[in-house]
């Protein structure tokens, strides 16, 4: 009789902390939805208006929410808008940093990587993200967090990729590879508001960069 007590299933208080557990996996994962949702018509409200001028009243209205339930998430608007930035930030830099895992070979690297860093057009999404946001960088030390942070990532990439080009003997770097990866990185970052504002293709902008790499490292990735 005691051995079942003891070993026969939860007691109540045991099976109420089961459920009260399980109940708040329950609500974080309806919260998660419910910021993900939100963040995503953040990114919306953000493409169609600019950041100037953006409201509270915008993202909820892209929500199909009142703004009331928007502050029961999120403290302001900034930090919704922050939020939104670092989650662009890292579908950005992943998709990068994927594309030139898929390879071994250096070269075929450099070519996905820059391929993956340049707009397609006006209308590519997450670049305009990254770029609808980026004035506020210049004022709130956070943002600005962010985008060096942003930055970091994407040389690291290119970096890597130089530094295992040149093992394997494909690239004769002219200057050192973190040099060259930040300078791959600020031209790449230069035309890209080219191709948003849709001064220049997205081929023009590959095909300066691939002029670049066959100065800096001996190789063009289109050669």
């Amino acid at each position: 009789m005691f051995w079942f007590k003891e070993w026969g299933g939860p007691s109540r208080s045991g099976q109420d902390d089961i459920e009260r557990r399980g109940d708040a996996v329950a609500r974080r994962k309806d919260q998660e939805a419910r910021r993900a949702q939100l963040s995503e018509a953040a990114e919306r409200a953000l493409l169609n208006r600019g950041l100037e001028g953006l409201r509270l009243r915008d993202v909820a209205e892209e929500a199909g929410v009142t703004p009331a339930a928007v502050l029961y998430y999120y403290e302001d608007l900034d930090a919704l808008m922050y939020e939104t930035f670092q989650q662009g930030i890292d579908r950005f830099c992943q998709g990068r940093e994927q594309a030139a895992a898929r390879h071994d070979d250096a070269r075929d690297q450099l070519r996905d990587c820059i391929a993956h860093g340049v707009a397609t057009g006006p209308q590519d999404r997450l670049p305009r993200l990254l770029f609808e946001y980026w004035p506020r960088t210049l004022r709130d030390p956070k943002a600005a967090a962010l985008d060096s942070a942003l930055a970091e990532r994407q040389i690291s990439v290119y970096q890597g990729i130089l530094i295992l080009g040149r093992a394997q003997g494909h690239f004769t770097l002219s200057d050192p590879a973190r040099l060259v990866a930040a300078n791959f990185l600020a031209l790449e970052d230069g035309y890209q508001m080219d191709v948003l504002s849709g001064r220049r293709s997205r081929s023009e902008v590959i095909a300066a960069l691939y002029s670049y790499a066959r100065v800096a490292i001996g190789h063009r990735p289109d050669g």
